[in-house]
């Protein structure tokens, strides 16, 4: 009962804020990409978190924890601060950029479009949690999990999965919001996630048996064919 009651606190919390964040960058509450991207993501968090319940409530615990925790590297958790801002900052200037000052025109059939890169993305998250029981939000050796490597599925491909997924996530948050210049925060954000990985494989190499074999197979860290 208590991660159920955790899960909706945290879902009404989290969704308040980004709510908040979105229509108060654009001005009004007189947005369609403002409520699109927040029912759709509203919605999909039900069902995941619903469904992860059931099938994974350890992974679920972990992920619900605070992105920065007493066991966490120290540089995990300077990087993961730039990480979020840009994130929600990145949010709110789409907001403002779409709706405030209108720098962007954008036809709502490539809002739709990106309706669908946004599921598509979360999707391809969604399946790497479904394949790695251990995908914290912070960067750490979960011993008393028994963490393991994971070789399947995404992580068959590169080697930090989710990662990739996040930016389909904020293309498609970009183009659902309606602003061109929101894309800009995708390389920004591949440029973050760099450092963070560097961050997390010297962890992972260093306190996870056989993550030195798996890295010397699995080549791409972030995008496949790139790096």
């Amino acid at each position: 009962m208590g991660l159920v009651l955790n899960l909706i606190i945290q879902t009404i919390v989290w969704y308040g804020f980004m709510g908040a964040i979105i229509f108060g960058a654009a001005g009004t509450i007189d947005y369609i990409g403002g409520w699109l991207y927040l029912g759709e993501m509203v919605a999909l968090s039900i069902v995941f978190g619903t469904i992860m319940m059931r099938v994974d409530p350890g992974l679920l615990r972990e992920r619900l924890k605070p992105p920065l925790q007493k066991d966490q590297p120290l540089a995990d958790k300077l990087i993961i601060i730039p990480v979020l801002l840009l994130i929600f900052g990145g949010m709110g200037f789409m907001a403002a950029d779409a709706a405030r000052w209108r720098w962007s025109a954008m036809p709502s059939s490539v809002q739709w479009a990106g309706c669908g890169l946004l599921l598509a993305g979360l999707l391809f998250i969604y399946w790497v949690m479904r394949t790695n029981s251990f995908a914290a939000p912070v960067v750490k050796i979960q011993k008393d999990r028994g963490q393991a490597v994971i070789t399947t599925g995404p992580y068959a491909i590169v080697r930090h999965p989710m990662y990739f997924g996040a930016l389909f996530y904020i293309a498609g948050t970009s183009l659902v919001l309606g602003s061109w210049w929101g894309l800009v925060t995708v390389p920004i954000l591949a440029f973050l996630f760099g450092i963070r990985i560097g961050i997390e494989e010297k962890t992972l190499r260093t306190g996870l048996d056989g993550y030195d074999d798996y890295a010397r197979r699995v080549r791409w860290r972030l995008i496949p064919f790139i790096w």
